[in-house]
């Protein structure tokens, strides 16, 4: 999913739209985060009578369509007032939600689930509408089928007959692996066993609708600021949206589980992320109940001072923000080049990859991170790879080791490499020099005329994005020379931004050179989930990290060796059986792409100081999916308290946590076998 909510990383996820999914993330520079995932600590919530939690959001959705969108914006709503099969607790673990119960078959092929009988629609006005039956299941899937909706990717090719339904090979929905067996059970069919299936069910495009509902609304279904185009089956109701102002939620009083829905009312104002002092001041003052800090702004040192023992740095999520680069830029209406020759030469540039080596050398990331998150806090955002290196683990290495072993094989710039988490394993200004002599050399022999001009779109309300995107330019043009590359930095309104990167509608749409304006957050659990969106044949997120609409023929995709990328992560796709060797395979693939440089990683969403009377660590808690997050965006088991949660309050609720965590997870991995049937 991409993400620019989410800092506003358009979009938890690239994913996110833009991207097809939750996870289009654009970024915000403004707010990146740190929620963390909170827990509980000691002490309860000493608040009497009713609850509220009030906070900020910095992106309107364009729709409420939670069958259909891939963007955080409307995830981030809907994913409070509709629930799918499962959902997660907060430690990660995928419970009950719809279903109150699930199995397998042997052959890993057949998912059954069991639909609670108490599982109700609700109004916007919370007055009862139907049951939640299995069909609801059925119709949502036909629904978002037929409609191309932006995440149909993520079980397009997993369940039986799906791809050749979408594809108009088979018209009769009935002929689909999905079966509404009885109005309580809901079976679905795959095409080959997917361990992960089941983390799939949190995403917008396998929940639930009510076809009565969904035919009388017509197109007026899901609009935007309409909470009444809606049911409701989760833990809140949608109240108000009111466009760039803000977005209201109040608790589902008849929730079948509303004993753990602690909080009453949800109040999310909008900002615009200009002024970076005031959501600390509004939480200082008791309009807030968390907020994100910005250690670059003017008021950050007498904070710090007054507040010191309050300001939590949270742990990093699975979200990476990065910089992509337009191999195939088709519009030129925001550019500083005056000449066709600059906008060829640039082209043939970025189709170099020593030339994008040089810039993913040559950029000082930390000073790029510490715009954000001051000196003390940069390097606690920052991400190396693409997969978090710690998404997913195997024959007790982490992802990023496996992928090490990979990478060192491309060539002697990787062997002292580092790619963990929360350190610049990429910036080395003489590694940055010599690419960039190997490809000036092979460029001038291609007719390209230096230097290099990169258009870079930023918008010019969010203070500490123009800083980041001005420190990027600093340290790449100090590296390596204007004489050879100069970044022109496109000053625009935020709206433009989006238009071009983000909300823009294809490949032709995308006028940039270089972008940090969207990162991704992960669908499910499986390192597919980020690898996948950038297959050149069918991935759905190209335009928006690359410039170029998917499909077979793509020339600037070819010649950067795209579709040998593609092969690496169909191979490793169809290793089905044997999860050592899946991400092995798919550890191979992220080593192509890192030594490719097609995708510049910078940091993760969190990891970054908040203030917070949030109970630490009872947000429910994945890396992966809607219904777990590290941010404070699902309110369901969230608690609060009267004061301020301290940093030594939360180093300890985090103890606590990681220790129950890997218990409960380990439980939780026992007993899949009880589903096995």
């Amino acid at each position: 999913m991409t993400e620019y909510e989410k800092e506003s990383i358009m979009d938890r996820k690239t994913k996110e739209k833009t991207m097809k999914t939750r996870k289009v993330l654009a970024l915000a520079g403004v707010t990146l985060l740190a929620a963390g995932v909170l827990a509980a600590c000691s002490g309860g919530s000493g608040a009497k009578g009713e609850q509220t939690f009030a906070f900020t959001y910095e992106t309107d959705p364009d729709n409420l369509n939670y069958l259909t969108t891939g963007k955080a914006a409307t995830a981030d709503i809907t994913s409070n007032v509709i629930d799918g099969l499962l959902e997660n607790d907060k430690y990660g673990n995928l419970i009950p939600s719809m279903a109150e119960d699930w199995s397998v078959s042997k052959d890993g092929l057949t998912y059954t689930y069991k639909i609670r009988q108490d599982a109700k629609w609700y109004t916007s006005e919370g007055e009862e509408y139907a049951p939640v039956k299995a069909q609801d299941f059925v119709t949502g899937l036909k629904y978002a089928t037929d409609k191309k909706a932006e995440a149909l990717y993520l079980v397009q090719d997993s369940i039986k007959g799906l791809d050749a339904y979408a594809k108009g090979e088979i018209t009769d929905f009935a002929q689909v692996g999905i079966k509404a067996l009885d109005d309580q059970t809901v079976q679905y069919t795959l095409n080959k066993p997917e361990s992960f299936w089941n983390s799939k069910t949190t995403m917008g495009v396998l929940a639930p609708v009510n076809e009565e509902f969904l035919n009388s609304k017509g197109d007026d279904f899901a609009k935007a600021t309409d909470p009444g185009s809606l049911l409701y089956n989760g833990p809140y109701l949608l109240k108000s949206i009111v466009t760039k102002s803000s977005v209201e939620f109040a608790k589902n009083p008849n929730y079948w589980d509303k004993d753990n829905v602690h909080i009453d009312k949800v109040k999310l104002s909008f900002w615009d992320g200009q002024d970076t002092s005031k959501p600390a001041e509004n939480f200082k003052d008791g309009s807030l109940t968390a907020a994100r800090l910005y250690p670059t702004s003017a008021s950050f040192a007498e904070l710090e001072k007054e507040m010191k023992d309050n300001i939590v740095y949270t742990q990093q999520d699975s979200t990476t923000y990065l910089v992509g680069t337009n191999i195939d830029r088709q519009s030129y209406k925001y550019t500083s080049k005056t000449s066709e020759e600059q906008k060829t030469s640039t082209k043939k540039a970025l189709l170099n990859k020593d030339f994008r080596q040089a810039i993913a050398f040559g950029f000082d990331r930390t000073a790029y991170a510490s715009q954000l998150n001051g000196q003390t806090g940069a390097s606690k955002i920052l991400r190396n790879i693409f997969v978090p290196p710690t998404f997913v683990q195997a024959d007790g290495k982490n992802f990023g080791d496996m992928v090490k072993e990979k990478l060192v094989t491309y060539g002697d710039e990787w062997k002292d490499v580092n790619l963990a988490d929360a350190q610049d394993g990429l910036y080395n200004p003489e590694k940055a020099k010599a690419e960039f002599a190997k490809a000036k050399s092979a460029l001038q022999a291609e007719g390209v005329t230096f230097p290099i001009h990169l258009d870079m779109p930023v918008d010019q309300t969010a203070t500490t994005k123009v800083q980041r995107v001005q420190s990027m330019k600093q340290s790449l043009e100090a590296t390596l020379g204007t004489d050879n590359v100069i970044i022109d930095i496109q000053q625009l309104q935020k709206d433009e931004v989006n238009n071009i990167t983000y909300f823009a509608e294809n490949a032709a749409g995308e006028d940039w050179d270089l972008s940090d304006n969207v990162g991704w957050g992960p669908d499910f659990a499986d390192p597919s989930t980020y690898l996948d969106i950038i297959k050149p044949s069918v991935g759905e997120s190209t335009k928006t990290y690359l410039g170029f609409d998917s499909g077979k023929d793509n020339v600037a995709a070819k010649k950067v060796g795209l579709y040998d990328y593609e092969k690496l992560v169909t191979e490793a796709g169809d290793e089905a059986t044997d999860v050592s060797k899946r991400y092995d395979k798919y550890a191979a693939a992220q080593a192509w792409l890192t030594d490719s440089a097609l995708i510049i990683p910078t940091t993760s969403r969190t990891g970054r100081p908040i203030l917070s009377k949030m109970v630490p660590f009872t947000i429910p808690f994945a890396l992966s999916g809607n219904k777990g997050t590290s941010e404070p965006l699902l309110y369901k088991y969230l608690e609060i308290q009267d004061k301020a949660v301290t940093a030594d309050e939360y180093q300890k609720a985090q103890e606590k946590w990681m220790k129950e965590k890997a218990e409960s997870n380990k439980k939780a991995q026992e007993e899949l076998a009880k589903h096995v049937k």
